[in-house]
């Protein structure tokens, strides 16, 4: 990595939404449209946080596509929102009732001037992990993060660019839209509310040792399983593992992966059962003759939704086993992978051998990892419970674990109260 200097810039607005996931976007939509002047804040490179990984919806098993490209439409339209991506809050304080934030821009590295001809990829020489598909694949040092991703234009990942070594999408680029001195800037911020909207991050399972996670290469998580199944993931939606030339036959799918444990996350994250139903259907789409074992404590299916487990659960090829996963472990013989665990109902031990497990990890709140200024709105799991009385209103998953619908209805009522903040300040 390399140091850059730092630009400085000074931005007042009536509110800034901190996150451009699914939460954020919908907030900053619903301000701008009614008239307020955003500032959009995304530490990604593009918009559309966890939602734009996703293949399907749960229960309609409808892409998230036509969903995102409606808002990044209406986010290209409002002049009323300025968005800053590769963006983060290094401070924020209250003076004479105004909100004083100091943002960090760091360098994207590529400008407006991007036309994603494709030239600097054929000649960039390094590769790196491809984070968006959670390390399944590869791609440049300069790269696009996923198909449709917004802003269009490349980015260069400065952990693994050889800058003044290299050089060589520079010499490539007739567009001139590579800048490998672009500055870091500070941008300090005046507003009257903060809608926080940071979304949420997979658990951990390299910390689930007896799940097998990093041990054996067909474990995998939940939101990798979103990726695989996505035609733009990194087998082109063919359910299979990256590099690894297995039938896939048999698949169980381990709820509460790390959830709902003292040692690890003591709670629900309430949508994790209808994931892994709607990811049995990706499997039985691709594999008629294959059985799906899903191990469950509890199954959440409220309201309508219900409707959606019963029509998994009459799908004679699809499983349901009461009881945690003790253990997954792979048989020596064969090296399928066998699950043990308990049935609750019948008391009996149950072990299956599968050729691929899938583990239903948990959603933790950003806010957990680095609670920083808002340590005081948050409760022990670090989930915003409470507004605050300088104006930051929590929203989406970092309040609580939700599905996307419920999501999208919260950052309403998010922006109605970020526009209280704002009367009460006027």
């Amino acid at each position: 990595m390399v140091s850059h200097s730092v630009d400085a810039e000074r931005l007042e607005v009536d509110v800034v939404v901190v996150g451009a996931g699914i939460a954020g976007l919908s907030s900053a939509l619903e301000l701008a449209e009614t008239g307020f002047t955003v500032l959009l804040v995304e530490k990604n490179p593009y918009v559309g946080g966890r939602v734009a990984q996703l293949y399907e919806y749960f229960p309609k098993l409808c892409p998230p596509t036509c969903g995102l490209e409606i808002n990044i439409r209406r986010l290209r339209e409002n002049n009323k929102i300025k968005l800053l991506t590769t963006s983060i809050v290094k401070s924020f304080e209250k003076t004479n009732g105004k909100l004083s934030l100091t943002i960090q821009q760091n360098p994207r590295f590529v400008n407006s001037r991007c036309t994603l001809c494709g030239d600097c990829l054929s000649v960039c020489p390094v590769d790196r992990p491809n984070d968006f598909n959670f390390g399944l694949d590869t791609t440049k040092a300069i790269y696009y993060p996923y198909n449709n991703a917004y802003p269009q234009r490349y980015v260069i990942d400065e952990k693994y660019c050889q800058f003044e070594n290299c050089k060589m999408c520079v010499d490539v680029c007739k567009y001139k839209a590579i800048d490998l001195g672009e500055k870091k800037k500070i941008i300090d911020v005046s507003a009257k509310s903060v809608v926080w909207a940071t979304g949420w991050d997979p658990y951990d399972a390299t910390r689930l040792d007896h799940l097998g996670f990093g041990k054996y290469p067909n474990v995998i998580t939940n939101m990798m399983m979103e990726r695989i199944a996505s035609p733009s993931g990194p087998t082109n939606g063919v359910l299979r593992i990256p590099n690894l030339d297995i039938p896939i036959n048999e698949v169980a799918f381990v709820q509460c992966a790390g959830s709902r444990d003292e040692n690890h996350l003591e709670y629900c994250s309430s949508i994790c059962c209808l994931a892994s139903m709607k990811q049995a259907t990706y499997i039985r789409t691709q594999y008629p003759n294959a059985k799906v074992h899903i191990f469950y404590i509890d199954l959440r299916a409220n309201g309508i939704l219900e409707d959606f487990y019963n029509k998994t659960k009459s799908d004679p090829m699809i499983e349901f086993h009461r009881g945690k996963v003790a253990k997954v472990f792979q048989n020596p013989i064969n090296k399928r992978l066998l699950v043990e665990a308990e049935d609750t109902l019948t008391g009996r031990l149950i072990e299956k051998e599968v050729d691929l497990v899938v583990l239903a990890t948990g959603m933790q709140p950003t806010t957990a990892k680095n609670s920083g200024f808002l340590a005081e709105l948050l409760d022990e799991n670090g989930f915003i419970r409470k507004d605050s009385n300088d104006g930051i209103v929590g929203c989406g998953v970092c309040v609580s674990p939700k599905d996307v619908a419920s999501v999208v209805q919260e950052a309403t009522g998010a922006a109605m109260k970020a526009i209280v903040k704002i009367k009460e300040v006027q």
